[in-house]
């Protein structure tokens, strides 16, 4: 007897296998014919919810913001941390540190997928500077940094963060050193925060 489930819970099960074969053969070597073997359906039934690959990656996308956005959101509810501190560990939110996080990265990279890489980053902003923007107002009335424009510093770390941590695979031990190095001073100077003072904080952020 066929077993007719209810759509989101389909959707979402198309998902969930549409990711692990991504992260174990590659988004490029992943076909809708591998995803409908692996879950069991018909053809029909993928295109109903999907209408290609690249929408399932999409919808992929638009998942991992919502998870990101939900993270940053229990971190910002924590009032038992510092607001700094807090403001540090939501941005680790958007760290790729799986690997799901990692494929995606890689393709929203390639040229072909810079719409794509738009949108991505787009969502992470509405979602996650509102949450982020809330904690680094406390962090001003706290009087441990400082800046007339909560909003736009957090549009300049998100972007420069994604834009880090991107890159740090990539490149030599030296290279890595000094990229974060900036990062770090570069951070401090937007909170106009002490110099130093986010080192200790920062740091794990790019623990291997």
């Amino acid at each position: 007897m066929r077993i007719v489930k209810e759509a989101e819970i389909r959707k979402s099960e198309i998902l969930d296998t549409a990711e692990k074969l991504f992260v174990r053969k590659g988004y490029e070597n992943t076909s809708t014919t591998d995803i409908l073997g692996e879950i069991g359906i018909a053809r029909g039934t993928l295109y109903y919810h999907f209408k290609s690959k690249e929408d399932i990656l999409i919808a992929m996308i638009d998942r991992q913001v919502g998870q990101m956005a939900a993270k940053a959101k229990a971190v910002a509810e924590n009032r038992e941390i510092p607001a700094l501190q807090r403001l540090i560990l939501a941005v680790s939110a958007m760290k790729a540190d799986n690997g799901l996080g990692k494929e995606l990265t890689e393709q929203m990279h390639k040229p072909h997928n810079a719409l794509m890489h738009q949108k991505a980053q787009a969502a992470l902003l509405s979602e996650v500077n509102p949450i982020l923007t809330g904690i680094l107002k406390e962090a001003v009335d706290e009087g441990v940094c400082s800046t007339d424009y909560p909003d736009a510093v957090i549009d300049m770390i998100m972007v420069y963060t994604g834009h880090t941590f991107d890159d740090l695979s990539e490149i030599a031990e030296d290279e890595r050193e000094k990229k974060i190095d900036g990062f770090i001073y570069n951070t401090e100077r937007l909170l106009c925060a002490a110099e130093g003072s986010l080192r200790e904080l920062i740091l794990p952020l790019f623990a291997r």
